[in-house]
């Protein structure tokens, strides 16, 4: 039987949750979403939270909300979900590519202030993403973006659980932007979140994803329906309340990868620096031979997924961006992920861990 990358994520609780909220006939909004919201926001420590339909449109509607429109330049990692460039260009702004971290790959602050001295207008914002589940340095990006002026924005579609000297991600920016996808460490079936401490920004987005609403049939702005459903608060609900017990999996079953990659000089262990905790919604080797490992893997009956074979400013959508990173494309073909998930049985993280340990270019 194969190993699957994919993880099974609905069981009793979901369902009692599903059921509550159906009963109650509050499909569109409603407690649910309130109470979602509220738990998200708490367990990160923020202020706010404003439930949005997916990750892209919680992206979309903070940057908007945070003034991003035509003419502005969000300064972004090139090595991540096309999602992240894409709620840029919705606004009408455009991304400017800073390389990647060699060993964490995530946003390198020297690249990003490289990045910012080749724009001559100036920049806007800095989007960073926590990828893999790993924390952006954002202490360094937070200084950067406070000598430029502009707000520091967390993609955090993939590090639900994550912290950085025991400050959960989520309360690192002005803005943080979680989706729910089915892969994503938690899920909604699909649903995303923007956090804030920001109330005026808090407002602004709560009009922004419900077409500008500020009373019953009044509209103050063109918005977006862009509104969570009270089904996938329910499903959410009772994920969130796992959540921690879920991530300690995670790092549990990484934690024996690593034990066997540390003597094999074919595979490089993903980094967990000091002072992080890596929320691991991808175990994300590299190698040089990942197609010889991937077959490996497979004759193993291990399933395993490529995240990402192409950086951003590589895709067609991108033709014509000017961006200088190597690191990036370098990531783009070593990178190899293996299953992680809390839904893994303990002979079936064996398994995994056997392969990768015995593996030899």
């Amino acid at each position: 039987m194969t190993v699957s990358i994919a993880e099974p994520r609905v069981g009793v609780p979901e369902l009692d949750g599903l059921i509550e909220t159906a009963a109650s006939g509050r499909l569109a909004d409603g407690p649910s979403v309130r109470a979602f919201e509220g738990g998200v926001a708490d367990r990160c420590g923020a202020a706010h939270g404003v439930a949005t339909s997916n990750g892209t449109t919680a992206l979309h509607a903070a940057l908007h909300a945070l003034g991003i429109g035509p003419g502005d330049r969000v300064v972004t990692t090139p090595f991540s979900f096309v999602a992240t460039a894409n709620a840029v260009r919705l606004c009408g702004a455009e991304p400017v590519f800073a390389d990647v971290d060699p060993q964490t790959l995530n946003l390198d602050p020297a690249a990003v202030r490289e990045a910012i001295a080749g724009c001559e207008e100036g920049i806007d914002a800095v989007l960073a993403v926590h990828l893999y589940g790993l924390p952006a340095p954002m202490d360094e990006l937070r200084a950067i973006a406070d000598e430029h002026d502009v707000p520091l924005v967390e993609d955090a579609a993939q590090a639900h659980g994550a912290a950085v000297g025991g400050e959960p991600v989520g309360s690192l920016g002005d803005a943080a932007c979680f989706s729910f996808y089915p892969t994503k460490n938690m899920t909604t079936g699909e649903g995303g979140m923007v956090l804030t401490d920001d109330d005026d920004l808090a407002d602004r987005l709560r009009r922004f994803v419900n077409h500008g609403r500020t009373d019953t049939y009044v509209h103050a702005e063109v918005g977006h329906n862009y509104r969570l459903t009270g089904l996938g608060a329910a499903i959410g609900l009772a994920q969130l309340d796992r959540l921690d017990d879920l991530v300690a999996v995670r790092r549990r079953n990484a934690a024996r990868y690593d034990e066997v990659l540390a003597d094999n000089p074919s595979v490089d262990a993903p980094v967990d620096p000091p002072g992080v905790q890596h929320a691991y919604h991808q175990y994300t080797v590299r190698t040089d031979h990942r197609d010889a490992l991937k077959d490996y893997l497979a004759a193993e009956g291990i399933d395993t997924g490529v995240y990402y074979s192409r950086p951003i400013h590589r895709q067609p959508a991108y033709s014509g961006v000017d961006a200088v990173a190597p690191n990036a494309e370098d990531a783009a073909d070593r990178v190899l992920s293996v299953p992680v998930h809390p839904a893994l049985s303990r002979s079936e993280v064996d398994r995994v861990a056997d392969a990768l340990g015995g593996f030899r270019a």
